[in-house]
């Protein structure tokens, strides 16, 4: 009974976090910031997040119920899963399990709350779940919280992974984030997005992540010193490396949840024509030819 223990299952939640790297954590790290600026920042953010989630959850509410019927009545009416979604859900269930493994293998298992984490697992739920209203508000939040997946591949943050093929799957799970809800958004039905005019669920998005980052990640960060995404001190490939790093972080992160999910959707649904018209084009030669 002593190896379940409390210490030794602290120890696997995040006995591996080494501070020898920068960035990873430690006192230092958790220093970085002096306790009234922390406590001011983390006072106005909460306070905004609250208030963008109870602002956005009163607009939804006028808008969702008859927007849900019109997309549970367009999708088909079929037990049987597609092929490539069931495909999907392996491939995403074997990329983030050897995640975990090697979260457990080296002893850092408190990073699984990331939010690069948290969306592959709404992710995960929405492939494996059948259409339904649960299905369209994660799905609709999702594509506004891809903005973390895009600055993990612009600035990666890989100088902690030394187990083979584990900088590997940081890559892939990271192009993955992408690859579900390219491949959802074609299915359509509960899987339509918001028109491009609506940026309630956007907001939501946001408040949601403010949060989620300045209680439980920050709160949780400070009690073990670990630097759950970058809470206690900023990252080592941080443009905005400085004291003021959370402020620069909160502004420009609401600027991209705001604006990417809309991009993604605009991007997908002009380059889907696009696609299409230059397979009927490539098709056309070979008419002739017969």
């Amino acid at each position: 009974m002593s190896r379940y223990s409390l210490h030794n299952l602290l120890d696997w939640m995040y006995g591996g976090v080494d501070p020898s790297f920068a960035g990873n954590g430690g006192p230092e790290c958790a220093a970085f910031l002096s306790g009234q600026q922390r406590f001011l920042e983390s006072l106005v953010f909460l306070s905004v997040g609250i208030v963008e989630i109870l602002v956005s959850l009163w607009k939804l509410r006028q808008l969702h119920v008859r927007e849900l019927e019109t997309h549970l009545l367009q999708q088909p009416q079929t037990k049987q899963e597609s092929l490539g979604k069931n495909v999907l859900l392996v491939v995403l269930c074997l990329v983030f399990g050897l995640e975990v493994g090697f979260k457990f293998a080296t002893r850092t298992v408190i990073y699984l709350l990331n939010p690069c984490h948290v969306v592959t697992m709404m992710q995960i739920f929405l492939l494996a779940c059948p259409p339904c209203r649960s299905a369209m508000i994660l799905f609709r939040l999702q594509m506004h919280m891809l903005n973390g997946a895009l600055l993990a591949l612009l600035f990666p943050v890989v100088n902690t992974r030394l187990l083979p093929f584990e900088m590997e799957i940081y890559y892939i799970q990271h192009v993955m984030l992408y690859v579900v809800p390219i491949y959802l958004l074609g299915k359509g039905g509960i899987y339509t997005p918001e028109p491009l005019c609506n940026f309630w669920w956007a907001l939501l998005s946001t408040g949601f992540m403010f949060v989620y980052h300045f209680s439980i990640l920050q709160i949780l960060g400070l009690a073990t010193e670990v630097n759950l995404n970058n809470m206690l001190c900023p990252a080592i490939s941080d443009p905005f490396y400085g004291p003021w790093y959370r402020i620069w972080a909160s502004g420009h992160q609401t600027v991209m949840t705001m604006a990417h999910g809309k991009l993604v959707i605009l991007l997908y649904y002009s380059a889907v024509p696009a696609f299409k018209c230059t397979l009927d084009l490539l098709r056309l030669p070979a008419k002739k030819i017969d």
